[in-house]
């Protein structure tokens, strides 16, 4: 959906993206905004308000929103990654604890509210005064469906996260078993062709190189390095020559995070620059590579090229630019151009 922006609604939008990055609160409405050629702010938070859409932890055992369709089969797929996340961080910690103590104590205190993660934390802390308490807090929410419900993800909305129960906000079960070439393919119908490494790494799974080699009808393609690549049978290639417009992507956008291999968008000295720590940083593409970074703070949006820009693509950003601006609210907005710099510069 960069290549034009698409005629479809903000639920289509997210079911096609299969969940949208959500770290950032108001980062998801960039990324709607940048994709479809009708999209406001209410439009995404009423499908949060309406329950249609959810915010909670999923791939990479990272905030998404995703439709709520989805999030009961994707939330049980993505278990064994919050888990082993939460053993990394937290395991040393939360050795006296029992899980299963933990998780059934989690579930009745909220059942029936919704509590912060500080509240949470606190009465969990009344059956483990010794253990850490921030341990304790983010132990419950990987071992136990939690979304963080409205206002929590509404645009420039902050304050404490709100943990309330994912079944008892549905109205409905998770998919006790949901199969894992379900979301292979979802993937592919969004990103594809990738290979076996860009799905785990937008996943956050691993060991899906058998169930992808197995799947009946996935096409094959290798990329200019020889690796394998997959993708559905049915799935258009965009022509070779298709031009590709301005774009201006928010932090973690879906685009960045989805593939392990980034050098088909970025440099590797460019990825230093956005790509740092667990942090991606807002980018805007060029010819539909990552030209460089800008920021918004104050009603001044600042864009930063790795490379020196032509007339015509400093103009096109600009407008493109000016409509970022008049979506996110701002009056008598101002752009500032930063020189090109060296991609390695820190942020």
């Amino acid at each position: 959906m960069l290549l034009n922006r698409a005629e479809l609604s903000a639920a289509e939008a997210v079911e096609r993206l299969v969940a949208v990055q959500g770290q950032e609160i108001d980062a998801p409405y960039i990324g709607l905004w940048t994709r479809l050629a009708s999209f406001t702010q209410d439009d995404l938070a009423s499908l949060l308000y309406d329950r249609r859409v959810v915010r909670g932890s999923l791939l990479r055992g990272t905030q998404h929103l995703t439709l709520a369709d989805d999030y009961v089969w994707i939330r049980p797929l993505t278990q064994v990654i919050l888990s082993r996340t939460r053993q990394a961080a937290f395991g040393r910690l939360m050795r006296e604890v029992d899980l299963d103590e933990l998780a059934t104590l989690t579930r009745g205190h909220l059942t029936g509210r919704t509590l912060t993660r500080p509240q949470l934390r606190d009465l969990l802390l009344e059956r483990w005064p010794e253990v850490d308490p921030t341990a304790l807090g983010f132990s419950a929410q990987a071992l136990v469906p939690i979304v963080h419900t409205p206002p929590n993800g509404i645009w420039g909305k902050g304050g404490p996260t709100p943990f309330t129960l994912a079944e008892e906000w549905l109205g409905r079960p998770l998919d006790p078993a949901p199969p894992v070439e379900r979301l292979v393919a979802r993937y592919l119908a969004a990103f594809g062709p990738a290979s076996v490494m860009d799905v785990q790494m937008w996943s956050g799974l691993t060991r899906l190189r058998e169930v992808m080699e197995a799947m009946p009808g996935l096409r094959r393609y290798h990329d200019i390095s020889g690796r394998l690549l997959f993708d559905l049978p049915d799935a258009p290639l965009a022509p070779e020559d298709v031009p590709a417009p301005v774009r201006f992507l928010p932090w973690f956008d879906n685009l960045i995070v989805a593939f392990a291999d980034r050098t088909r968008m970025m440099t590797a000295d460019q990825r230093k620059a956005v790509c740092v720590g667990a942090v991606i940083y807002p980018t805007f593409l060029v010819d539909g590579t990552v030209g460089g970074m800008w920021d918004l703070k104050n009603g001044v949006l600042t864009v930063e090229p790795f490379h020196p820009l032509t007339d015509e693509v400093m103009g096109e950003l600009a407008a493109e630019g000016a409509r970022l601006m008049a979506f996110a609210g701002v009056e008598e907005g101002e752009i500032a151009w930063s020189p090109p710099r060296s991609p390695t510069t820190s942020s």
